[in-house]
């Protein structure tokens, strides 16, 4: 774990945008009670007030080769109604730390790590899919409904548990579990408003709100694991995300589209290409023969994309990357073309062992979608076999 001053900070005060710790997904979820944060409270604005001097003495301007970013923040603010914009000192930092990551504190100054902000690089979309969000927490005073919401758990209104004979007087104490598994759903939700928004505010401003999963999709693949289900987690998985946001992709895309019918001439150009990859599946189909099949969905490809199947020894980590690594030698993959065009494509390995006996000390793990130029759109794990 991480620990250095600006981060402890950050925690205390901020809603980060991205986690590869991921909750348990949920079908037709309820939304939790969220509560209204009372005209008077302002704990979130002195809170941020007193930690500013040390988060911005951490934090440079967004200038120089982030000044793109810039461009973006001003031009999604145009977007954000006045009397809620007003409220805050909008600003854009950038923490020269190399990790992926972005956060916002209450008062409207919105940090982007150097790692997240050079993935970004020079693509005004995927700096609009970063801005965006965090601007939706800002707006909706999340830390202070986080606040208040964690209070309420606190204070005794999570799940009771009651000692003794229920005809008799006993004591009670609160689920601890219930409760921070309560905090999880609430974080959770948060995020998914928060993107919701995001995509609208997006369409608005003139940048695609395909450039959302596809910012999503290029930060799964940064990932060598499988994240963990937690009920515990703060934030939706990968997989979540798409599927509770299928909606708002559409609305968002409509909304875009009426103000920009010219796609190339918009702020933020062309949409990019998205890939949605399903979880693989891996069956044995003779003696010794294996499939492993891919389903795919592709928006705003003409071309062709490349799915890869790789190996990975036991326990190794893959080194983030926005572009394949090389391997050492060519059976430690397997690759096909496709124009994925239709509605879902599947893509079938053949393999003539089973997946964790290709090699001695590996096994196929990953597989990753790239573009016409080597780049990575997407990826996705590769399950054990069943025994």
């Amino acid at each position: 774990m991480r620990a250095e001053p600006h981060n402890l900070l950050a925690r205390a005060i901020t809603v980060a945008i991205f986690s590869f710790l991921c909750g348990v997904p949920a079908v037709s979820q309820q939304n939790p009670a969220t509560p209204e944060v009372p005209d008077k409270f302002n704990l979130d604005l002195q809170t941020a007030a007193r930690l500013r001097p040390q988060l911005m003495a951490q934090s440079d301007a967004a200038t120089g080769r982030y000044a793109t970013g810039r461009l973006v923040f001003d031009r999604l603010l145009a977007q954000v109604p006045k009397p809620s914009a007003a409220r805050f000192a909008w600003e854009l930092r950038i923490v020269d730390d190399g990790q992926l990551n972005a956060y916002s504190s209450p008062d409207g100054t919105i940090y982007v790590e150097t790692g997240l902000a050079q993935l970004a690089g020079p693509s005004t979309g995927l700096w609009a899919a970063i801005l965006s969000h965090e601007i939706a927490h800002v707006v909706h005073r999340d830390w202070a409904r986080r606040y208040l919401y964690q209070k309420t758990l606190e204070n005794g209104s999570g799940a009771a548990i009651v000692l003794g004979d229920p005809g008799l007087p006993a004591a009670s104490w609160t689920d601890a579990g219930k409760a921070s598994a309560d905090l999880g759903q609430f974080c959770r939700w948060l995020e998914i408003e928060a993107d919701r928004d995001s995509l609208l505010l997006m369409a608005r401003a003139g940048y695609h709100p395909d450039f959302v999963p596809a910012l999503h999709h290029l930060l799964h693949a940064q990932g060598s694991d499988a994240a963990p289900a937690s009920l515990y987690a703060m934030h939706p998985c990968w997989e979540e995300r798409d599927r509770e946001l299928s909606r708002a992709y559409l609305e968002a895309s409509i909304e875009f589209e009426h103000r920009w019918p010219e796609w190339y001439a918009s702020p933020g150009g062309n949409p990019p290409v998205v890939v949605f990859a399903e979880a693989p599946t891996v069956k044995k189909t003779g003696s010794r023969e294996w499939e492993i099949q891919v389903p795919l969905r592709c928006q705003n490809l003409a071309g062709a994309v490349e799915v890869v199947l790789r190996t990975a020894s036991p326990g190794a980590k893959s080194a983030r990357t926005e572009r394949l690594p090389d391997q050492p030698d060519s059976d430690s993959e397997l690759r096909q073309l496709t124009g994925c065009t239709s509605p879902r494509t599947t893509i079938t390995f053949t393999l003539e062992n089973s997946p964790d006996r290709h090699h001695r000390n590996s096994r196929w793990t990953d597989v990753y979608i790239l573009d016409a130029w080597g780049a990575v759109l997407a990826r996705a794990d590769v399950p054990k076999p069943p025994r």
